[in-house]
């Protein structure tokens, strides 16, 4: 097929499929947490990682990169956490939702909720809930895991965040992120906005070392 026939289906697929390249919802601020101090943007090598906080890969993940990052320091290798529930999740969704709330109301609560999150995700699994209701889903997860990380005092604000279309409409965007950048599953990972081939599956600590220690070399 040569690249003009190509293009002409390229076009009659789109317009066929009614607005497959329609503009995507652009947010307030880049999407991601920004781990530690760093700055994201700056002079550092970028790792950007997707994790869905109820995936067992993603909870394994976390801690050989969290280790590389204090290897190296948050100024040579800067790390942003993006959320993408996974939608075979059935508890996904409602976790990047509650982590989107606690970051409006305090930023440095994201990470501790997320390794809460990593830590008691089996419970929230999707045999353990089947036969529970949503509402009964969101109030063990406010007060079993939210609610030590905030605060007793915070949790009428972060209801009331939890249950307004913003947190909503930030967890879409979170997922349709990732859907744009050809995020397929977590953990998925970019180094300096290239995906590393290793995604889709825990990286070690060795492995960590191996594909940073060439770039921070260059900086």
């Amino acid at each position: 097929m040569g690249p003009s026939t190509l293009l002409l289906v390229v076009v009659a697929m789109a317009a066929a499929m009614g607005g497959c390249f329609a503009q995507m919802p652009i947010p307030a601020r880049t999407d991601g947490f920004a781990y530690g101090k760093a700055t994201a943007w700056g002079e550092a090598v970028v790792v950007e990682a997707y994790f869905d906080p109820v995936c067992p890969d993603s909870r394994d993940a976390w801690p050989p990169l969290q280790k590389a990052v204090q290897h190296y320091g948050a100024q040579r290798v800067s790390v942003v956490v993006h959320l993408f529930p996974l939608p075979y999740h059935s508890n996904a969704f409602i976790a990047c939702r509650s982590i989107h709330t606690v970051n409006k109301l305090n930023a440095s609560a994201v990470y501790p909720l997320l390794e809460k999150f990593f830590k008691y995700q089996e419970a929230y699994y999707n045999q353990p809930t089947y036969t529970k209701s949503r509402e009964t889903v969101v109030a063990e997860i406010t007060n079993n895991l939210v609610a030590p990380v905030i605060g007793e005092a915070n949790l009428a604000a972060y209801k009331a965040g939890f249950n307004d279309s913003m947190s909503d409409q930030s967890t879409r965007i979170s997922f349709k992120y990732g859907c744009a950048r050809g995020v397929t599953g977590t953990p998925y990972f970019f180094v300096n906005g290239i995906p590393l081939g290793d995604s889709g599956s825990p990286v070690d600590y060795d492995k960590w070392i191996s594909t940073l220690d060439p770039l921070v070399g260059k900086m």
